[in-house]
């Protein structure tokens, strides 16, 4: 490719990088608007089961009661109006696959 070739699309890779920033930087506030729905204690639990960690293995986390736990998880779900941990972080999960593009003007 010639230097003619790349310096005829360097504008349309700016603008396509430029596109690309504003995409991620909407799935970083989606994420944000998602946990901050969360105390900042449910937003620890939560990481961890978005990390694939158990309900029984969060349980295990020392410096937490177990009762703490189960009241979080509890709260977590009732906020995220979902019947299981699992769903909860299927709705996470899903803010990525969320086509951006409605809040991104593109052309």
């Amino acid at each position: 490719m010639g230097i003619e070739n790349i310096l005829s699309v360097a504008p349309d890779l700016v603008d396509e990088v430029a596109r690309l920033k504003s995409i991620e930087e909407c799935k970083i506030l989606k994420e944000k608007i998602f946990m901050n729905q969360l105390t900042k204690a449910e937003q620890e639990v939560f990481a961890l089961a978005i990390d694939g960690h158990s309900v029984s293995e969060i349980q295990g986390i020392p410096h937490k009661e177990e009762f703490t736990i189960k009241n979080q998880k509890r709260s977590i779900l009732k906020k995220l109006n979902t019947p299981s941990m699992t769903e909860a972080v299927q709705q996470f999960q899903n803010l990525h696959q969320e086509p951006s593009q409605k809040l991104i003007r593109t052309s």
